[in-house]
């Protein structure tokens, strides 16, 4: 549930500001109405494609859909012109990486993306949409293109459920017709079934392939300890010196950033500890060095935690991934700033887990004052999502787990060039006023900016997925400003 507001809505995160809060409206619950779309015979007269289905595995370490195209048809079809979609309900967070293993028409002939729909259901919220090189050449009447014999796995290689998935069928261990299946031969949908609401031509984020090459930051975070050489190197900056925001007189201390594998991923960890007192908090940040990026898309993976990993639970503890440059004076037009910032135990007057994405024209820290626009969702975000920020010259629009969260009109875009940060800090120490010593952990997998280009969140996962693929951990491309 989210909701949008602008301008009264005071909240700021910069060194040697405090942050203000006042009490928010009650959001409001939109109702999304769905239409089927009727199904397609699979014995219809003049049909001119059908789909073949069977599933090779039905584990949980990756999705094995195998197909065969078999024209029904009264004339020959050009595969280039064929699309098969199979629908699937995503792990939260996750992305993931299509492969062909072995197809009668070559893997090198046949592509695969993955989209993500306009309307999710409780069996389906993304898509891999297979399609055909002009090599794949085009099927006679009463042909078939053979085994394809395809999988697709999360990119992380953690488990996968397929059991709710729309399009799998566990007891299809041979091929048959199979209307969960979709495929369109021009465009025009020819065959099966979408997912309620969805169907070739309603999903405005995909099916997407890497876009152009052009200036993008990226890294995975492969690095050994906060003084590794390489984060320097490679434009950050470990944060250490005293300041804002959070808990006046905290500390900021460089160790509070470590770097570990989970699986075959390295990740980055942001850590917040307190004992009740101002002495004894600790919170940390990481940013780049330089302010070098305005617009095109923003994009990181981000495991936020609604409990702390030990000690007593409940204090008002902020976790971010935000863009932002300086304000050079109270109430200045240039200023920018575009956050996500989760608080698992409210503050800010708030009560509970709430997250927020934020998008700044200024402020005026003293008396306050604020213009911004907002949006919000009171729910539980605990565990790993996809966060994606993407600005252009007409809107700002956030993205959690590959679904819209908030979009923000034009007063609010970038007029500088602005840094990329992470941080994690405490608001107060009234949400927990106990001495016990307690600490919190934020997780960063990767991040993502890509220059001037907008791209889906389905792009932003084959890109990932094309870093990793290729075994590079660092690109920065980005123009000095």
């Amino acid at each position: 549930m989210t909701s949008t507001a602008t301008n009264d809505r005071a909240r700021t995160r910069r060194p040697h500001v405090s942050r203000v809060r006042v009490a928010l409206a009650a959001a409001a619950l939109a109702g999304l109405g769905c239409a089927t779309l009727a199904a397609v015979p699979a014995t219809a007269a003049g049909e001119p494609l059908t789909v073949q289905y069977r599933q090779s595995s039905a584990g949980s370490d990756q999705a094995e859909p195998w197909f065969k195209a078999v024209n029904t048809g009264s004339a020959s079809v050009s595969l280039a012109q064929v699309k098969i979609r199979y629908y699937f309900k995503a792990e939260a967070g996750a992305s993931y990486t299509y492969a062909c293993s072995w197809a009668v028409k070559g893997c090198a002939n046949i592509t695969g993306t993955f989209g993500t729909l306009a309307n999710p259901t409780a069996t389906a919220d993304r898509y891999l949409e297979i399609g055909f090189t002009a090599g794949a050449g085009s099927l006679a009447p009463g042909a078939d293109t053979g085994d394809m014999q395809l999988r697709f796995y999360r990119s992380n290689w953690q488990p996968l459920n397929q059991s709710d998935d729309y399009s799998f069928g566990s007891g299809q261990t041979s091929y048959a017709n199979w209307s969960k299946v979709t495929a369109t031969v021009g465009g025009t949908q020819v065959w099966g079934t979408a997912p309620a609401g969805n169907g070739p031509g309603t999903d405005p984020t995909g099916p997407t392939d890497p876009p152009a090459a052009g200036p993008r930051l990226f890294d995975d975070f492969d690095y050994t300890s906060y003084s590794d050489p390489s984060i320097g190197a490679h434009g950050w900056n470990v944060r250490s010196n005293s300041g804002g925001p959070g808990v006046p007189g905290a500390s900021w201390p460089a160790e509070n950033v470590t770097f570990a594998k989970e699986g075959t991923n390295s990740i980055m960890n942001l850590e917040t500890s307190t004992a009740g007192t101002a002495e004894t908090t600790e919170q940390a940040e990481v940013l780049t060095k330089a302010t070098k990026f305005r617009n095109g898309t923003y994009a990181a993976r981000v495991r936020f935690a609604d409990a702390p990993k030990s000690g007593p639970d409940g204090d008002h503890l902020v976790s971010t991934f935000f863009t932002i440059n300086d304000l050079k004076a109270p109430m200045a037009d240039d200023y920018a700033e575009y956050d996500f910032e989760y608080l698992p135990n409210g503050g800010w007057g708030e009560p509970s887990n709430i997250l927020y994405t934020t998008s700044w024209e200024t402020y005026r820290p003293d008396p306050w004052e604020a213009v911004n626009q907002h949006s919000e969702s009171r729910v539980s975000y605990a565990g790993w999502h996809d966060l994606v920020l993407a600005i252009d010259n007409t809107s700002i629009v956030y993205y959690i787990d590959g679904v819209e969260f908030g979009r923000h009109d034009s007063r609010y875009l970038p007029e500088r060039p602005m840094s990329i940060n992470f941080n994690q800090w405490l608001i107060d120490l009234a949400g927990q006023t106990s001495t016990t010593p307690r600490a919190y952990d934020q997780k960063v997998d990767w991040v993502l900016h890509v220059k001037d280009q907008v791209l889906t969140p389905a792009q932003v996962t084959a890109e990932i997925a094309a870093y990793r693929a290729a075994g590079k951990s660092f690109e920065d491309t980005v123009p000095a400003a």
